[in-house]
């Protein structure tokens, strides 16, 4: 995301706080949320692309198979990733030809894909994990272990309430 789009965040956030009584504190709860998300996920994505010529979605594409040993097929990581068929097809591609990962065909099923990490993918990959997680670790400098306990109970809320508000309007 652009240094411009970021900023529309944050001034999206700002106008609703310079104006409450004009919006639901809920509203004004998800656009801090997500201005937080959107600066964290720039940061990462500048840094990665800047240290490691690495793109965000091949990162998280093996951060998925570094849990998988044996591997993972095409529709597992679409959604394990929350993404299209087509655009893992793509990442999948990009991966290939870098030498982070291999692609073979299932041995019970030949149009099943299984795709598994390298070697050299592995060892890049956990260089770029160290590292993103040092660059968390300094984003989030700002607030206490007990500050991170709290965050970390009440978005457990907030997950467990969007996900019963979420089955409940399918009821309907």
């Amino acid at each position: 995301m652009s240094e411009d789009a970021t900023t529309a965040w944050i001034d999206a956030e700002t106008k609703v706080a310079e104006a409450p009584a004009d919006h639901r504190a809920e509203l004004r709860l998800w656009l801090r949320l997500l201005t937080c998300t959107t600066l964290i996920e720039t940061e990462v994505r500048q840094r990665l692309r800047e240290e490691f010529d690495f793109t965000l979605p091949r990162f998280d594409l093996l951060a998925q198979l570094d849990k998988a040993e044996d591997g993972l097929v095409l529709g597992e990581i679409s959604k394990r990733l929350m993404v299209s068929a087509g655009n893992v097809t793509a990442l999948v591609e990009r991966l290939l030809e870098s030498g982070h990962i291999t692609r073979t065909a299932s041995p019970t099923d030949r149009r099943v894909q299984i795709i598994r990490m390298t070697d050299a993918g592995r060892t890049s990959f956990r260089a770029m994990a160290d590292e993103h997680g040092d660059w968390i670790g300094r984003l989030f400098e700002g607030l206490e272990a007990a500050d991170m306990e709290a965050l970390m109970r009440l978005l457990g809320k907030l997950k467990g309430s969007v996900q019963t508000a979420i089955r409940e309007g399918t009821k309907t």
